[in-house]
C-alpha cells in the first residue's frame, strides 16, 4: 500500500532526517585511518540517543549494529566491530533514526586517504547518480523516471548497478512500498504524487555487478572484488518539487 504523508507527518520525518545527516557529518568527521568500526557505531547510536531518536537499524532482522559501515567491496550491510579503518579505503556509512514512529535513512560513500583516480570518479559518480534520482522524482513522474534517471548516470561510465538491493517508500516503516530500483524495469510504477517519501540509494561498483552476501549473513560484497560506492537521502515529493529530508 503506497502511503501519502501529511504536512504534520512530513515535519517529524524532517527531524529524523536532520538527526540522520547530523550523524553521517559526525562519523565523517572521526573517520581516519587506525579508528575502529565500533567506535564510530558508538559515536552514531550515543548522537542518536542524546537527541531523543532511536537506531532505525539497531535489532533491525536481528542486525546487531546502530550503523551498517561497508569497506571496499562491501556494498552495503558491513557490520561495525574490530576492524579498524585504513588509509586508501572506501568506506559507506548507512545511517537511520527513528523520531517519533517517523524514520530516516541516508547513506554516504567516503574516501579515506590516497585511492586510485578510478575509485574517486566511481564515488563521485554515484551521488551524481543520486542527485539524478532526486531531481526525477517530481509529481506526475513515475518511479520508473527515478530509476532511469539513476542508470543513465552509471550506463555511459561502464560501472556496475546493483540490482538485488533498491531504494523504498519511506515512513512509520523504514522500508515500506513502492521499490524504487536503480535500473529500468518492465513497468513504469506508480505515479509520483505530493506526500509520497523515498529512499533513493544507487549502489554502483567498479567492476561487475553480481553480488554476494557473507557468512555472517549481512554483509554484501561484490563477487569479483571490485570497489563499491553507496548513496542514499530520504525524500518527500511536494508539489513543488523533491524535498530532501536527510541533509542539514
Amino acid at each position: 500500500m503506497i502511503v501519502r504523508r501529511s504536512t504534520a507527518e512530513i515535519a517529524v520525518m524532517r527531524r529524523a532526517g536532520r538527526l540522520v545527516a547530523e550523524v553521517l557529518g559526525l562519523v565523517e568527521e572521526s573517520l581516519r585511518p587506525g579508528v575502529s568500526t565500533a567506535h564510530l557505531d558508538e559515536i552514531a547510536e550515543e548522537h542518536i540517543r542524546k537527541a531523543g531518536g532511536v537506531p532505525s537499524f539497531k535489532g533491525y532482522n536481528g542486525y546487531p549494529s546502530s550503523i551498517c559501515i561497508s569497506i571496499d567491496r562491501e556494498v552495503v550491510h558491513g557490520i561495525p566491530g574490530h576492524r579498524t579503518i585504513a588509509d586508501g579505503q572506501v568506506v559507506s556509512i548507512d545511517a537511520g533514526a527513528i523520531i517519533e514512529g517517523y524514520h530516516g535513512d541516508a547513506a554516504r560513500t567516503f574516501v579515506v586517504g590516497e585511492v586510485p583516480q578510478a575509485v574517486r570518479d566511481l564515488v563521485a559518480t554515484t551521488q551524481l547518480g543520486l542527485e539524478a534520482g532526486i531531481a526525477a522524482a517530481i509529481s506526475g513522474n513515475r518511479i520508473w523516471d527515478i530509476s532511469a534517471a539513476v542508470e543513465d548516470v552509471a550506463l555511459p561510465r561502464g560501472y556496475g548497478v546493483v540490482r538485488p538491493y533498491v531504494g523504498h517508500g519511506i515512513g512509520t516503516e523504514m522500508h515500506e512500498d513502492p521499490q524504487v530500483p536503480n535500473y529500468r524495469t518492465k513497468t513504469k510504477g506508480i505515479e509520483l504524487a505530493p506526500g509520497i517519501c523515498l529512499a533513493i540509494e544507487p549502489m554502483f561498483t567498479l567492476g561487475s555487478a553480481d553480488v554476494e552476501t557473507l557468512a555472517d549473513g549481512w554483509t554484501v560484497v561484490t563477487r569479483d572484488g571490485s570497489v563499491a560506492a553507496h548513496f542514499e537521502d530520504s525524500i518527500a515529493v511536494t508539489a513543488d518539487g523533491p524535498e530532501i529530508l536527510t541533509r542539514l
